[in-house]
């Protein structure tokens, strides 16, 4: 009974203590609306459907790892209210990295992305360290996260945003525990967000017509998108116009 009051006692202080130093984490804002599903009337003539599966992105994060090495994502760069920097400054100098690092497989769990039940998740597997009155904490685990699909039209970009649902550590104190949790949900939040999917360069279309002296473009109108046996299907809808003169040959 004692050992659970003084766990109980260990989260209650270490979240207070969180809040005081840190503030209370704000999500970063993501550009353009929030992706919808298909109309239930089905799309207009001038869609194209793009499909995109679990084992394409394997593939890319397999990729990733090998070839570019684990991402790594600064936690002293990270921001916090300004009545408690300098407080901040004192209480997490250590000399430490201060950063969390992205592992493609620990303990069972691998970093992937995963569509399923409608949704977009992707579990993702860390490491770091961080100071906390002058000492230099190692922690190591994996959080859960969603992936949000935004569309800005005037840009003509698709983006992702990466919401954590829940943090998993492994051997972190229960004081720190609340103090490690926020930084990786920041750290996730304001170094990886927002997503750039699909660039203007991928999504829109200009087909040249030698014959009339022109070129027809296709400008992004809409975008939706669906999840369905593990694939991720994106509805595209052009507005067509025609312009003439040929763009110059490269």
């Amino acid at each position: 009974m004692r050992y659970v009051l003084i766990l109980l006692l260990g989260l209650v202080v270490g979240g207070a203590a969180t809040i005081f130093f840190l503030g209370t984490p704000r999500a970063k804002a993501i550009p353009g609306a929030r992706v919808q599903p298909p109309a239930p009337g089905g799309d207009p003539p001038s869609t194209v459907v793009m499909s995109v599966s679990n084992g394409l992105l394997d593939e890319m994060l397999t990729s990733l790892f090998r070839d570019l090495g684990p991402p790594s994502f600064n936690l002293s760069q990270t921001t916090s209210p300004a009545p408690f920097a300098k407080i901040e400054n004192v209480a997490f100098q250590s000399g430490c990295a201060n950063s969390v690092t992205l592992a493609a497989e620990r303990e069972g769990v691998k970093t992937a992305v995963q569509f399923a039940n409608g949704n977009i998740s992707a579990p993702l597997v860390f490491g770091g360290s961080y100071g906390l009155l002058g000492n230099c904490m190692q922690f190591k685990g994996w959080a859960q996260t969603t992936i949000q699909l935004s569309f800005d039209q005037p840009a003509q970009t698709l983006y992702g945003r990466v919401n954590v649902e829940g943090v998993n550590l492994e051997g972190v104190a229960p004081f720190a525990n609340s103090f490690v949790t926020v930084f990786v949900r920041t750290a996730i939040d304001q170094r990886i967000n927002p997503l750039v999917l699909l660039r203007p360069s991928q999504l829109q279309l200009m087909i040249p017509v030698k014959g009339s002296n022109g070129t027809v473009k296709a400008h992004v109108k809409d975008v939706r998108s669906e999840v369905q046996d593990g694939m991720l299907r994106l509805h595209i809808t052009y507005d067509f116009s025609g312009e003439k003169g040929l763009p110059p040959s490269s």
